[in-house]
């Protein structure tokens, strides 16, 4: 499950409207974000992306150690 002392979770609205939800690891650098479809629930997209988040900050410390 997401840490969230360790992720940071930013909302952006961009210029054309569309919303971009951000997760950035602070520690390791890692950073994935995906444009959201007005059509999904937010909530629903926030767990994908987190779990996406999660594999990635995983094999970032794999790749550390």
């Amino acid at each position: 499950m997401l840490h969230a002392t360790k992720a940071e979770v930013d909302l952006l609205k961009l210029a054309d409207g569309s919303r971009l939800l951000r997760f950035t690891d602070a520690l390791s650098g890692v950073s994935v974000e995906r444009k959201l479809d007005a059509a999904r629930p937010v909530a629903e997209q926030k767990r994908q992306l987190a779990e996406v988040f999660e594999a990635a900050t995983a094999r970032a410390q794999l790749a550390f150690t």
